[in-house]
């Protein structure tokens, strides 16, 4: 029995991934009385005068949302709300079990940016934050921005921005081993829907320079002036590709320093890996098919390579950073996540391996490790305090 086979029969096992289990007793009438009516008055009471008081007197503090619409479920494509349950009922699972944070899903039947907004901000008193998963580029940025501008929690899409912030900790630690700095190298990218434009945006954060990249779609190079491109793609194209390049991602490779894909599964050939620089770093990170396997990108004279499954060294892996940031966020009770947050969260995930420790094939903690979470949470927290979004 494969993996596949194996989860599914343990999923009609398990009947659900999550339950709701009860924090007091009710086993007498002045328990009913304490957790329920009439005593449950006076914490309503309280909360009616002052709405910050429901961070202390309901689980809010401690409370995410995770929410999909179904239209970009983890590389399967729109396959509607319902079936992206089990994707969202997992993300709660690791919430609880790596940051001890209460998740619970939300699946929203509506592709339609004002519906799905609307019905966010809606609920958005109920939640400690919003972690929006799965929802398809490009209506994921619009989705993400109006929220934030209405909701006064932190709304954090991981599709965008815990892979950014995990590729960027690795790529900190990958440019130590191979002597080179963020700034003056060279970065070409396959993918410029939700994550690529965000690991783009989020490395340019880092101190990276944007004229020294170059992001690929399906059409190529993105490149200004270009009409087939989409608005998100087209703000990219105006800061990225400084000398106005055009042509193929095999073209976009030629002389680069690190090449980073979240596309599709074998579209880096052996020979585009062969004509990047000297010492390149390759983070082939398409799932479950990488754009090229490891051990041929290393046979083509990659240096260091990573890539998003934990059966290859190097695993870039989301886990390594959302469960963390929120914990840091809630703990705090951040009314947003910045991008001092988000900086300040890659750095901690690149410190938790010692320089005299770094080398090719150990450029980023393992995904398992539990100590990552505390370390990102009080990374997210300093900066939160000092950009003045913490409440607490």
């Amino acid at each position: 029995m494969d993996i596949r086979e194996k989860s599914l029969e343990k999923h009609y096992e398990w009947n659900g991934k999550i339950e709701v289990i009860s924090r007091v007793p009710v086993e007498n009438r002045e328990d009913l009385s304490l957790a329920y009516t009439p005593g449950v008055a006076e914490p309503c009471l309280e909360i009616h005068k002052d709405i910050n008081k429901s961070y202390e007197l309901t689980r809010r503090k401690n409370l995410v949302a995770v929410i999909t619409d179904g239209t970009a479920v983890l590389g399967l494509g729109d396959i509607g709300p319902e079936a992206g349950m089990p994707v969202m009922e997992g993300k709660c699972v690791l919430f609880k079990e790596f940051a001890d944070v209460d998740a619970f899903p939300l699946c929203i039947r509506s592709k339609d940016v004002d519906e799905i907004v609307k019905t966010i901000s809606l609920l958005a008193g109920s939640f400690g934050g919003i972690n929006l998963e799965d929802i398809s580029a490009p209506r994921c940025f619009e989705i993400e921005r109006r929220l934030k501008e209405t909701c006064d929690i932190p709304v954090f899409h991981d599709d965008q921005h815990g892979t950014a912030i995990v590729v960027a900790a690795a790529l900190i630690n990958a440019l130590k081993v191979v002597g080179k700095t963020l700034f003056n190298a060279r970065i070409t990218m396959s993918g410029a829907g939700a994550a690529g434009i965000s690991i783009a945006k989020h490395l340019i954060n880092m101190g990276a320079d944007p004229k020294k990249i170059l992001m690929c779609d399906i059409g190529g190079i993105l490149c200004e002036g270009d009409e087939k491109l989409n608005p998100a793609q087209a703000a990219m194209a105006e800061i990225t590709n400084g000398e106005h390049k055009k042509g193929s991602l095999a073209d976009a490779l030629i002389g680069a320093d690190i090449f980073v894909g979240v596309s599709a599964p074998n579209i880096v050939t052996k020979e585009m890996i062969a004509s990047m620089a000297k010492d390149s770093i390759v983070f082939p990170m398409a799932n479950p098919t990488p754009e090229i396997m490891p051990n041929i990108a290393k046979d083509a004279g990659a240096r260091i390579v990573g890539t998003g499954r934990s059966d290859f060294p190097n695993q870039i892996n989301n886990l390594l950073a959302f469960p963390g940031i929120f914990r840091g966020a809630l703990d705090c009770r951040a009314s947003t996540i910045n991008e001092e947050m988000k900086v300040a969260a890659s750095h901690a995930l690149a410190s938790l391996i010692d320089e005299k420790d770094l080398s090719e094939e150990n450029i980023i903690v393992s995904a398992l490790n539990k100590n990552v979470a505390p370390v990102v949470a009080a990374a997210v927290i300093e900066a939160a305090r000092k950009t003045g979004v913490a409440r607490i």
